[in-house]
């Protein structure tokens, strides 16, 4: 199946490489733009960010789709179970982004721990003429909680173990293929911890899987990091927690409704904000871009796909 200047829909935003390399090779439309109901019969791919929102109702619109290709490693935002019934092709981006996740989680557990924000408005702000910045915590040989040990999980392990931390895990099975100790729960792997990071996939499975037990267990002196979905944590006992000062501190790239972040952690003193740029270097963005754009050209020259998503692999 050669499908010659094929055509395809850009669902979401989408690095500006991948934009680029769908322009010289395919007829491409915008989401918001595609209304004819004979450009909607001809196109036969959806191509996304890993934000992308593709329900079983869009993909109606469509009924030539044979394939979806996101540029990111999470696709929760897609109804897999959907296109599998209607025998379409979703595929992702994974480990081409594992080490920028697990550079900014690294980067996160320093900034919340060492308070390296607040320290940089203290300098800035000339605070340092009135006295000494507050102590702080030290990162080195803390114990530290993964919630999830996938391809992230471990590379972020493998940076902690460079800090001497000590470092246990919790995810739905044990693995035989890492040495790190392995707790049943979320809950009480954050009891035994004094930083939590969250690297597991989003979805219905996982939502508000840290919640406020998970949170209470954390403690006061515990931190949270979450490079993973902003629905896997229960945003409003997270808010409370840190309000309270329940726990010490969190550092979060992702929200539950992004660009939209609260108020109420925006003004808080012990949270560390990044805007879910976990991925976001130019060498990794271009990656991905080349591999989801790898996706679409060998599905439309009729070869197997490289990275299908699970749930689509034979």
């Amino acid at each position: 199946m050669t499908l010659a200047r094929a055509e395809v829909v850009v669902t979401s935003r989408i690095p500006p490489f991948l934009m680029s390399g769908l322009q010289e090779k395919y007829v491409v439309h915008e989401r918001e733009h595609i209304r004819d109901p004979q450009v909607l019969g001809r196109v036969k791919a959806l191509v996304g960010g890993g934000e992308a929102k593709i329900d079983a109702g869009y993909m109606a619109l469509f009924p030539a789709l044979q394939m979806i290709s996101i540029c990111g490693v999470g696709y929760d935002g897609i109804d897999v179970a959907a296109a599998k019934k209607r025998g379409i092709m979703v595929t992702h981006t994974p480990d081409v982004l594992n080490d920028d996740v697990a550079d900014l989680a690294l980067g996160l557990l320093l900034a919340v721990a060492r308070k390296i924000p607040a320290a940089d408005r203290f300098t800035r702000n000339a605070d340092w003429l009135d006295g000494p910045f507050q102590l702080t915590r030290k990162l080195t040989g803390a114990k530290l909680g993964m919630v999830g040990m996938g391809r992230i999980g471990q590379a972020i392990a493998k940076r902690a173990s460079a800090f001497d931390m000590d470092i246990a895990y919790t995810s739905r099975n044990p693995r035989s293929d890492v040495n790190y100790r392995y707790v049943a729960t979320p809950t009480a792997l954050a009891a035994e911890v004094d930083f939590l990071v969250i690297i597991t996939p989003g979805g219905a499975g996982t939502k508000n899987l840290i919640n406020a037990e998970v949170l209470k267990a954390l403690g006061p002196q515990g931190f949270l990091v979450n490079v993973a979905r902003g629905s896997v944590v229960d945003q409003a006992a997270l808010i409370e927690a840190l309000q309270k000062k329940m726990i010490a501190g969190a550092g979060l790239d992702v929200f539950v409704d992004e660009p939209n972040v609260p108020a109420e952690l925006r003004k808080l003193d012990n949270v560390v904000l990044t805007p879910h740029i976990a991925s976001g270097t130019v060498e990794t963005r271009k990656a991905m871009s080349a591999l989801a754009l790898a996706n679409l050209d060998a599905f439309t020259g009729g070869q197997p796909v490289l990275t299908p998503v699970p749930e689509c692999r034979a």
